[in-house]
């Protein structure tokens, strides 16, 4: 815990409580999340910002976008945190990684090959199904794009009542940059540390004299080499919308989004006797012409009425699709006896090509009413997904070496790759699998306040899903022939999932709530004892706090506790491995303690830490009581940004941002059943990182540098025991912004 020195001044502030939105900024207080609401500033004539307004206090009234029922954070009994766009830009974030070095309990859990920053929260990953773009489900596989985004929202715990099938540690949305009635443009160039080079634009205003209808258009094109030799990446983005008020009542907004990145495929060096290879964080030792290609397209249209003054209706319909092409090679220890100790690695190769198609309506409906002395808020609604991928995998068959998946044999501390083996060779189709789902859910939410003291939420959902999974295994003609097959299964899940929380408010600037939440997992596989579709696995969650908001909205402050329990969780059946179980169980438990502060005129200080422990309670496979693999049980953030707002110094923002992840285990538990398995976890060191930014805006122009990774810490991303990727090294950008 070496890295945890700055610790005490985190929880210094904290002793008066935790918060939720992120970083002060000018915006104008008019500001809301109607679409026809789009002025963002109060300016004179000449471009000058005439009022100031804290967005922590802005933001900390608003109610969140996820949230879909309009209820403001102080009346949610969970933890929410909002990352606005003053951060994004101050702390000229371009990556998760950088992101969410602002949250604590949210984290990056591993790195797949380079090129997905897979997200964890509470000890649960963050996968597809918890990633959202505006409220609709976002392929998270592929390296996400920030330039387009103008606010990210987390809603950790529970989010099933509104959205169904998501992971218990909580949803991820990413709210992109909307329209605007008023003329306005910037355009920016950056350069950075080993050959980044960066092109941004935006551009947006009305169409027409009427003021009826605005667009925005925002893109961006980056190309970089890499601290790793051998390793390039080019991702090319667009986000164009429109937006039209077809009264004071209705709009429509359609968004549009494309997002293609070109990267080299880098799983690590690996792992040798599962111990961290010591090798030059340069060091790349794939296949030279390995590569990852992804890219993902969406169109959503939001219609939005207003029947009254106090009901209005939402409807949205979202398209997306995504395609992914991995062509490289195999993962250093997959199989483990793939590398020895010597550092010798029989290499292999691999090739997943996949196309998802995807679509989301829904119908939702909120309002206020009074019944007897009670307030109601109520949202209810109904959803559809539509989802369809297809899979095809490809493994290559060596002819000179008994058609085995051998490409060729380096030592991955002495080999030069400019001399190894670098044609390309045929692949053979080994699976195609096609596994479409349907999902449909109903839901009702109603926030009662008994009194100005007390407000109970309560809800329930009921989700359906259809999942099928078709399995085309192509004929083998070496080294066994044997004739194509397909195997199909189908499988219908079904669950209630209610939620029910308690809120006491002594005055309005303090929140006490408590809450339980129920959610379910679809479980793949046939059930041994019933031969049937396995059941899902409910889980239950339950969650303790308190929400502050002090000193006239200069501080805001929360401590969240937590427990996620899994009680019947899907393991492999141990009297036939083709079977499975409700066999196992886990037990996520923590607490979060986050703050956001101006306690000075242009000032702003974001702060939290978090403690995370989750265990398996009970396994037929796996030790009972022993730590899940990925999670660090401490992570904490202490940031702090200054602008200078009147001198000589004007224009001028100043940024530091320290983040500390604690000690991890990655790879794979020894299997209780045998006891000579090899296998086990990959200790991982702790680390702390700082980062500085500096910016300075003369007129229309801004300057803006980053340097990263300051102290040049040194760790590791990895996904499972076979894709071991070191951070990155201390590096720097800069970047040019004019705006008219």
């Amino acid at each position: 815990m070496k890295y945890l020195s700055f610790l005490p001044i985190t929880l210094l502030f904290c002793l008066s409580g935790f918060a939720q939105e992120t970083a002060s900024a000018i915006e104008n207080p008019r500001t809301t999340e109607n679409h026809n609401t789009v002025t963002d500033t109060v300016k004179n004539k000449k471009g000058e910002i005439l009022q100031e307004v804290i967005v922590t206090s802005n933001q900390r009234k608003k109610s969140v976008t996820i949230g879909k029922a309009d209820i403001k954070p102080m009346d949610l009994p969970q933890s929410v945190q909002v990352i606005t766009q003053a951060t994004l830009q101050n702390q000229q974030i371009t990556t998760m990684s950088d992101l969410l070095k602002n949250t604590n309990g949210v984290y990056i859990m591993g790195n797949s090959g380079g090129y997905q920053e897979e997200i964890a929260s509470r000890g649960y990953a963050l996968g597809s199904s918890n990633t959202f773009k505006n409220g609709v489900r976002y392929f998270n596989g592929m390296p996400i794009d920030l330039n387009g985004i103008e606010k990210v929202e987390l809603l950790k715990g529970s989010a099933a009542i509104l959205f169904g099938n998501v992971t218990a540690g909580g949803i991820l949305n990413l709210i992109t940059k909307k329209p605007k009635f008023e003329y306005g443009a910037d355009v920016s160039v950056g350069v950075g540390s080993f050959d980044l080079y960066k092109t941004t634009f935006d551009v947006y205003g009305p169409i027409g004299k009427s003021k009826k209808i605005a667009f925005r258009m925002d893109g961006s094109s980056s190309q970089a080499n890499s601290y790793r030799l051998g390793v390039r990446s080019e991702t090319k983005y667009i986000n164009p919308s429109f937006l039209v008020n077809f009264s004071d009542k209705t709009s429509l907004l359609v968004e549009a989004d494309f997002n293609k990145d070109h990267r080299t495929a880098d799983f690590g060096a690996g792992i040798i006797n599962y111990q961290l290879v010591d090798l030059p964080r340069s060091r790349f030792v794939g296949v030279s012409w390995g590569y990852n290609e992804a890219e993902q397209a969406s169109l959503t249209s939001t219609l939005k009425h207003q029947l009254s003054q106090n009901w209005s209706i939402n409807y949205i319909n979202s398209l997306r699709y995504y395609k992914t092409d991995l062509f490289a090679n195999t993962r250093p220890n997959n199989p483990i006896t793939s590398m020895t100790l010597n550092g010798d690695w029989t290499r292999g190769l691999q090739r997943n090509q996949a196309q998802d198609n995807y679509l989301f309506q829904d119908l939702n409906a909120k309002g206020t009413f009074k019944t007897w002395k009670f307030d109601h808020q109520v949202v209810f609604g109904v959803d559809t997904d539509t989802e369809n991928t297809t899979t095809l995998a490809s493994l290559y068959k060596n002819p000179n070496a008994n058609y085995s998946n051998t490409y060729d044999k380096i030592n991955i501390f002495t080999t030069d790759l400019a001399t190894a083996r670098n044609d390309i060779p045929t692949m053979d189709k080994i699976t195609l699998t096609t596994a479409p789902v349907k999902r449909v859910g109903a839901y009702v939410q109603d926030l009662i306040s008994v009194n100005k003291y007390i407000k109970v939420l309560g809800g329930i959902r009921y989700s359906y899903q259809d999942t099928e999974n078709n399995v085309l295994t192509y004929a083998v003609i070496h080294p066994t022939p044997n004739a194509a097959k397909t195997v199909i299964s189908h499988q219908y899940d079904g669950a209630f999932s209610p939620r029910v929380g308690l809120i006491v408010q002594p005055n309005q600037n303090q929140t006490l709530f408590a809450s339980y939440s129920s959610s379910f997992v679809p479980n793949t596989g046939l059930d041994y004892t019933t031969k049937e579709s396995l059941k899902p696995s409910i889980i239950n969650q339950y969650e303790l706090g308190i929400k502050n908001q002090l000193f006239q909205d200069r501080l805001f402050a929360n401590v969240t506790l937590y427990q996620i329990e899994n009680n019947n969780m899907a393991q492999t059946s141990l009297i036939d491995a083709t079977y499975k179980e409700l066999a196992g169980g886990t037990k996520s438990k923590g607490v979060e303690i986050d703050l956001v502060a101006n306690p000075v005129k242009g000032l702003s200080i974001l702060g939290g830490y978090s403690f995370t422990e989750i265990k398996y309670t009970s396994s037929n496979i796996y030790i009972v009581g022993s730590q899940i693999l990925y999670m660090p049980k401490n992570t904490a953030n202490l940031n702090f940004n200054y602008t200078f707002s009147e001198g000589k110094l004007k224009g001028l923002n100043l940024g530091l941002i320290n983040s500390y992840v604690g000690v991890r285990a990655a790879g794979r538990y020894t299997n209780l059943t045998t006891p000579s398995d090899p296998r086990k976890p990959v200790q991982l060191p702790e680390y702390f990182q700082s980062d500085a930014t500096i910016a300075y805006k003369y007129n229309q122009i801004t300057f803006r540098a980053k340097m990263s990774n300051i102290f040049n810490t040194m760790s590791y991303n990895v996904h499972d025991d076979n894709s071991v990727n070191p951070i990155a090294p201390t590096n720097y950008s800069l970047t040019m912004n004019y705006s008219f």
